[in-house]
């Protein structure tokens, strides 16, 4: 068998190698986009604003959960926004700045936002009258 003929034969295998890898890749990135799909539908993107008021979600609730603690912190003013959606939160008490992921954060509504908003987009809980014995 001649050599010449023998490395045209390995170079060309390989390089049939190398294009069903890419064929491979392909689809493989395609499944996984259209799969990426679904779960990034429900995803709604949360705008803030600087000097807005917000909630911070704590996430060490999940490891000690109580049945009425309160699963947020607040009152966070946000004071940078990031392109990537982080924010950088500073605590209204001490001035502590961090940086946190925009779906930790949910608005601070006061009562003056709630009465200028549409009564169909705020769903309040009214409570009973507590009544004290006497």
């Amino acid at each position: 068998m001649d050599y010449d003929d023998a490395g045209k034969a390995r170079k060309l295998a390989l390089c049939e190698i190398v294009e069903l890898r890419d064929e491979a890749y392909d689809c493989a990135s395609t499944y996984k986009a259209k799969m990426k799909k679904f779960p990034d539908a429900d995803i709604r993107l949360k705008n803030f604003e600087v000097g807005q008021k917000v909630w911070l979600y704590n996430t060490r609730m999940k490891l000690f959960p109580g049945k009425f603690k309160s699963k947020r912190t607040g009152q966070y003013s946000v004071v940078r926004v990031g392109n990537q959606g982080q924010y950088e939160i500073e605590d209204f008490d001490d001035h502590v700045r961090q940086v946190v992921n925009g779906y930790r954060l949910k608005p601070y509504l006061e009562m003056k936002d709630i009465h200028e908003m549409d009564k169909e987009s705020v769903s309040l809980v009214v409570t009973s009258p507590v009544y004290e014995d006497n």
